[in-house]
């Protein structure tokens, strides 16, 4: 059964249209990649289904409710920016429960124990590695139990290790959690390691969405094939 589904989505900034009638439907339990080049529309469509962008027509489906016009805090869904965006002031403790009504102190250990930082709940985002750092906005995002986990560029420069780290993780999240998470990504090799589907953009528009297997063995186009071997 779906657990999100666009429907014809459509946006623009301006004279530009960013995404032109866009529709993916993202199953439960799974990983999917909405992999596109700079400026394909991926970013804006990961902010229409946090809840950050309003689509000028077309519908946002969770779980066979229309979600289209509900705030973020009302969508069960977490959000890891590229960036991290950890509070500078706040301890680890208090960015990962930052969301969090009830038993912090519980919520705080077992996030800490998921991301293999324990002990570390006193100290500050500049006392952490930028590997940690990660690990925190991850634990944050996590920590009101969410639904569905959408990850804007978690691979965007990083190392070798880290990266094949992070995506050991993700593929643990799945198996241990059941969580729904959409991937934003330019690198297709990334989305390919780690997602059960792949949706690629370009110019707003859906060229393909398949499985990795059908992506590489039969893409729908000349621009898919190039893609799978830059």
């Amino acid at each position: 059964m779906p657990t999100l589904t666009l429907n014809n989505i459509t946006k623009s900034f301006g004279t530009q249209t960013v995404l032109d009638e866009v529709s993916i439907t993202v199953r439960s339990n799974r990983v999917t990649a909405i992999v596109g080049e700079s400026g394909s529309g991926k970013t804006t469509l990961l902010r229409i289904i946090a809840g950050l962008e309003t689509p000028e027509s077309g519908s946002v489906i969770l779980d066979k409710k229309e979600i289209t016009h509900l705030p973020p805090n009302k969508r069960s869904m977490g959000l890891v920016f590229q960036d991290y965006a950890l509070f500078p002031h706040l301890t680890v403790e208090k960015n990962i429960t930052f969301g969090v009504k009830k038993q912090k102190a519980k919520v705080t250990q077992q996030m800490l124990s998921l991301i293999n930082l324990e002990g570390y709940e006193k100290r500050h985002p500049h006392e952490l590695s930028g590997g940690q750092q990660q690990r925190v906005a991850l634990a944050r995002a996590l920590a009101p139990s969410p639904s569905i986990l959408l990850m804007d560029e978690p691979f965007s420069n990083l190392d070798p290790i880290r990266r094949k780290k992070l995506r050991e993780q993700i593929q643990l999240l799945t198996t241990q959690t059941n969580l729904t998470i959409i991937i934003i990504t330019h690198d297709i090799e990334d989305a390919l390691d780690i997602s059960d589907s792949i949706v690629i953009l370009k110019e707003g528009q859906v060229i393909q969405e398949d499985a990795p297997t059908a992506i590489l063995e039969s893409p729908i186009s000349q621009y898919v094939k190039d893609l799978t071997r830059t």
